[in-house]
């Protein structure tokens, strides 16, 4: 890619870091873009910063994280002039800044779940992390080091963000099966879903799970509808697998990308890498083995 590609907040689990090796599997040029798991939508910021398709669809079943792309897209002043008095309103609470991060996490929790909102909880909490409890209300805590994201950095990048997709992107909230029925021969899905390990029960960390059989037979109707697609699913790190391999009735190709060290061996004093696997379609994949050149950019084929 050229130059830094934007990004409008800290999210655990974005594939930023990842997104220069995975656009390399991807197409030049296609019709559509779908995200149906887009969380901060990365993956749709990084081709469109390449101008890889003619329009762009953003999906993620948790919409107030969709009310922050659409706002920071289509409404981008409005969106960072709601950010800075959130944010600003931290230093002129009463009970202190950890407490005021509580009281907006309760003021959302409690039905204003406004993209300014989400977006300073986001700016706000440990990580980046999303946290939900089991009646769906957002439970992360506050980085207790920090203020989050200063809203002259949120507006540059929003900005940035709002100038590739402003136009020529639209939005939704629906379960990712609804985003197959819609796509078409010539778009391109790219698919995130959550952790596998999570995959058959409700997990705080998602706002819904994604069933390994269900979704498996999902891809399978994409494939009969000749529609193309890119999953990043499982993985391994130290010798140790996370999650199953999609079935070979799929006829996909897996590649395995290297996400650097883990920060978790890294801890204990290990040096392990992790290595995140791509599974293409069986289209995609005839078009990059054409390739020679690309073969060479790819960490591991299995």
């Amino acid at each position: 890619m050229n130059g830094r590609t934007p990004h409008i907040v800290q999210y655990q689990g974005s594939k930023r870091l990842l997104a220069p090796q995975i656009l390399r599997y991807m197409p030049n040029r296609f019709n559509r873009l779908f995200e149906p798991f887009s969380g901060m939508a990365t993956i749709t910021i990084a081709a469109a910063s390449e101008n890889r398709a003619k329009a762009y669809y953003i999906n993620d079943i948790n919409e107030p994280i969709v009310r922050i792309l659409q706002k920071a897209i289509n409404t981008p002043m409005e969106l960072i002039a709601n950010y800075t008095r959130v944010w600003e309103g931290q230093f002129s609470y009463d009970e202190g800044h950890l407490a005021h991060f509580y009281y907006v996490r309760d003021c959302f929790n409690n039905g204003e779940q406004t993209a300014e909102n989400m977006l300073y909880l986001l700016a706000r909490c440990v990580k980046g992390s999303v946290r939900y409890n089991k009646d769906g209300h957002f439970n992360q805590s506050p980085d207790k080091r920090r203020h989050g994201t200063h809203p002259r950095n949120i507006k540059e990048n929003v900005y940035a963000v709002s100038s590739i997709l402003k136009g020529r992107t639209t939005f939704s909230s629906y379960d990712y099966k609804k985003i197959f029925e819609i796509s078409e021969p010539g778009d391109l899905i790219y698919m995130d879903p959550p952790y596998q390990g999570v995959s058959n029960t409700r997990d705080n960390r998602y706002f819904s799970g994604v069933e390994f059989d269900e979704f498996s037979e999902s891809l399978a109707l994409l494939n009969k509808k000749n529609i193309d697609y890119i999953i990043s699913y499982d993985g391994k790190c130290g010798g140790k697998e996370y999650g199953s391999s999609l079935p070979e009735s799929l006829n996909c190709t897996k590649f395995l990308l290297n996400a650097g060290l883990s920060s978790q061996a890294t801890l204990l004093g290990k040096k392990d890498i992790t290595f995140e696997s791509l599974y293409v379609s069986k289209n995609i994949a005839g078009i990059i083995k054409s390739i020679p050149k690309q073969i060479t950019l790819m960490e591991s084929v299995v």
